[in-house]
């Protein structure tokens, strides 16, 4: 038995008559009967009694009738949300981010989730060798990270989406922030101060970007400390152990009284940020539509 022959049996039902069975379905009555005939034989059940103008369905054909039903509904719904999932909007996505490009999240998250309500997230936030091994290793579709992306991922393996870029900031102790109403300082001024940076092993792009800064006007930072950890930095600056260089969206992430953000008065430079994949896997639509929505 199949598919085929229970939507028969359901529309023979519904009718209560083969002829008008037959007509809705497009058929002829006999190739019609022999179906019904084959369903009997091969259940060993009588499916209905054959009145004189209509047919009854038997104590089987109300079982079957009932279970062909919901078989029949359960497969409609199954397709439907394959068919869903194929174009983005259920499933699960699963993205990986940065600790330092948090903040950017929740603004997209949000427009995604009012357009397609029934995906859900797992979300891994990590450094880039981190999130480059789960990402190598599928666990992760892509990575929203500064850029370039620092892992042992090949550049050249690597598909990138560049986001609006982010202009970098001092970050120093609320306690020693100059009074100045314009609420900047200059690299000449910074330099004078004991500065912690953010530096691991394998991931040091920012911190020689920051420092390349310094050098540009002939200075080179105090440098007293090098930390793996955004929130490990931002709370050694506002314990006053000395003061930092950030893109500005972290301080979202980290709101602080003790730490005051000033920006840069004579050097404008900033962070390129971007959503990363691999080339060769084949991004599901859900990804796809969160990405555009990074764009609205």
């Amino acid at each position: 038995m199949d598919i085929r022959q229970l939507k028969y049996f359901l529309t023979i039902a519904q009718e209560k008559q083969i002829t008008r069975a037959a007509k809705l379905l497009h058929m002829e009555q006999p190739p019609l009967s022999r179906q019904l005939m084959l369903m009997e034989e091969e259940l060993g059940a009588k499916l209905f009694e054959r009145g004189h103008k209509e047919l009854t369905l038997t104590a089987a054909g109300a079982l079957l009738r009932d279970k062909a039903e919901a078989l029949l509904f359960q497969l409609d719904e199954t397709v439907n949300e394959v068919k869903e999932l194929e174009a983005g909007v259920r499933g699960m996505l699963s993205i990986g981010a940065v600790v330092s490009c948090v903040s950017i999240l929740p603004r997209p998250i949000q427009q995604f989730r009012g357009k397609y309500p029934f995906v859900t997230y797992k979300i891994a936030e990590g450094d880039h060798y981190s999130l480059g091994e789960m990402l190598n290793n599928r666990a992760i579709e892509l990575v929203v990270s500064r850029l370039p992306f620092e892992s042992d991922i090949s550049p050249a393996r690597l598909a990138v989406h560049s986001l609006p870029s982010d202009p970098y900031v001092a970050l120093m102790p609320a306690a020693w922030a100059p009074p100045a109403s314009d609420h900047a300082i200059s690299i000449e001024e910074l330099a004078e101060f004991d500065f912690i940076t953010l530096k691991t092993d394998k991931t040091i792009r920012m911190h020689e970007h920051i420092v390349q800064e310094f050098r540009r006007k002939g200075l080179e930072p105090k440098l007293i400390g090098e930390c793996s950890s955004v929130a490990i930095i931002m709370s050694l600056v506002a314990a006053g152990i000395g003061v930092s260089v950030f893109p500005k969206s972290v301080i979202a992430s980290f709101p602080s009284d003790q730490v005051t953000m000033l920006e840069l008065r004579d050097a404008h430079f900033e962070s390129d940020v971007g959503i990363v994949w691999l080339k060769d896997h084949k991004l599901s639509r859900r990804a796809e539509h969160f990405i555009a929505c990074f764009e609205t």
